[in-house]
C-alpha cells in the first residue's frame, strides 16, 4: 500500500495582500510572491486583493480597477499562489472588512493616525498636503481590519509596513482591554529581500513607470534592461566600477548571487563593461520569467474560470469574517442583526411609531 503523506503542521494564520494597481513586477516577485508561495507550505494563508485600498489615492480612475484585479490574480496564480492550499479573496466583496474598520476607528485617535510615517510620506510624495482624504488617513485602520477579521497571527511585510502592523497590534490590545481577550496581536514576518530598484534606480513602483512586469516579453525585458541606469561615475568601459550602487548588479544578486559576486569583482577591476553586464542580465531575466509568462498564456481566454477562484475564495473567507464580526458587535454592545430582523415588525417606541 502507498505510504500516507504526513499531515501538514500549520504554524499559524497569515493575512497579506496587494493593492490591484496593475500587473505584478520583479519587485513583487522578489519582495513578496516567492515568500508567499513558500509560506503556503506551513501556514494557513489568506491572500487579499485590496481594492478598497486603491481608492485611497486613485479614486478618480475607476475604469482601470476591475481589469487590474484580474491582472493581479493572474500573476499570483502564475507565481504559485495555490487556491487549493490558500484562500484568495477580494476585499470589496466582503462588507465585514469595512464595518470592522468603522468599529476599530472608534478606538483610535486622529493624532495617532497622523503620526503614521507612511501617511506622512504619501502625503508629501503624492502632493496631497491640502487634499489628503479621510480614507488615506484611515488606511492603516482598514488594514488592521483586514488582518483582524480573520484573526491572523502573522503578517508578512517589508520594513516600510512595520508601523502598520504595530498599529494593528495596538488596536487589538485596545479592543481586548475594553471588551475581553478576543483578537491575537499579529506578529510581523519580515521579507528576506529588500526593495528592488527600478530601471531608473528608484524603488521599483508601478506609479513610477520603472518596473519590469512578470509577464514581459523578451523584447520588453531587453528594452527595459538597456534603459537601466548603472554606475554614473563610470564613463569608459574599462574604468573601475562600483557595483554596490548599480541596479544591474542588484538584479544579478537576486537571480544568480554566486555569478554576481564574480561579476562584481570584475566590475571593480574594469574587466567587464556595463554593456556586457546588461546583455547578460537581459538573457537571465528572459529565462527566469519564461515560466510565469507561459502560465499566464495558458490562462488566456479563461478569465471566467480564473475569477471563479476569487469568488470561491471570497465565499470561504466570508464565513469566517461574519463569525468574527458577530463576536465584535456583541462585545461592543451592538444588536444581533438576525434577532433584530426577526423582531423588526413588532418594534415600536412608546408613541406607537415603528423604529428600527
Amino acid at each position: 500500500m502507498p505510504k500516507k503523506e504526513a499531515a501538514m503542521t500549520v504554524e499559524g494564520r497569515i493575512l497579506t495582500g496587494h493593492r490591484p494597481t496593475g500587473r505584478r513586477h520583479l519587485g513583487h516577485l522578489l519582495g513578496t510572491l516567492q515568500t508567499w508561495a513558500r509560506l503556503q507550505q506551513t501556514y494557513q494563508c489568506f491572500f487579499l486583493i485590496a481594492d478598497y485600498h486603491v481608492l485611497t489615492t486613485d479614486f478618480d480612475h475607476p475604469e482601470d480597477l476591475q481589469d487590474n484585479v484580474l491582472q493581479v490574480l493572474l500573476d499570483w496564480l502564475a507565481a504559485g499562489i495555490d487556491p487549493q492550499r490558500s484562500t484568495i479573496l477580494l476585499q470589496s466583496a466582503l462588507p465585514e472588512h469595512a464595518e470592522l474598520a468603522l468599529l476599530l476607528g472608534m478606538l483610535i485617535t486622529v493624532p495617532r493616525l497622523e503620526r503614521n510615517p507612511t501617511y506622512k510620506e504619501q502625503v508629501q510624495n503624492l502632493g496631497l498636503v491640502e487634499r489628503a482624504s479621510l480614507g488615506l488617513l484611515a488606511y492603516p485602520v482598514l488594514q488592521a481590519a483586514d488582518i483582524l477579521i480573520y484573526q491572523a497571527d502573522t503578517v508578512p511585510v517589508g520594513e516600510d509596513q512595520l508601523p502598520h502592523v504595530e498599529l494593528t497590534r495596538e488596536l487589538a490590545r485596545r479592543f481586548n482591554g475594553l471588551y475581553g481577550d478576543f483578537f491575537p496581536e499579529p506578529q510581523p514576518l519580515l521579507s528576506p529581500t529588500p526593495r528592488v530598484p527600478g530601471v531608473d534606480g528608484r524603488t521599483m513602483h508601478t506609479s513610477y513607470g520603472n518596473t519590469i512586469a512578470l509577464s514581459s516579453s523578451p523584447a520588453e525585458i531587453d528594452k527595459k534592461v538597456w534603459a537601466m541606469v548603472t554606475d554614473p561615475a563610470r564613463i569608459h568601459p574599462r574604468d573601475p566600477g562600483h557595483p554596490d550602487i548599480c541596479p544591474v548588479n542588484d538584479y544579478h544578486q537576486a537571480f544568480d548571487a554566486e555569478a554576481a559576486e564574480q561579476y562584481a569583482q570584475d566590475c571593480r577591476q574594469g574587466a567587464v563593461s556595463c554593456v556586457a553586464h546588461k546583455k547578460l542580465i537581459s538573457a537571465l531575466l528572459t529565462e527566469r520569467l519564461e515560466p510565469y509568462r507561459r502560465i499566464r498564456q495558458e490562462m488566456t481566454g479563461r478569465e471566467d474560470e480564473v475569477l471563479d477562484i476569487l469568488r470561491q475564495g471570497s465565499a470561504r473567507a466570508g464565513a469566517l469574517a461574519q463569525e468574527t464580526l458577530a463576536q465584535v458587535r456583541a462585545r461592543m454592545g451592538l444588536a444581533d442583526l438576525a434577532d433584530l430582523a426577526r423582531r423588526r415588525v413588532g418594534i415600536h417606541n412608546l408613541e406607537g411609531k415603528v423604529f428600527c
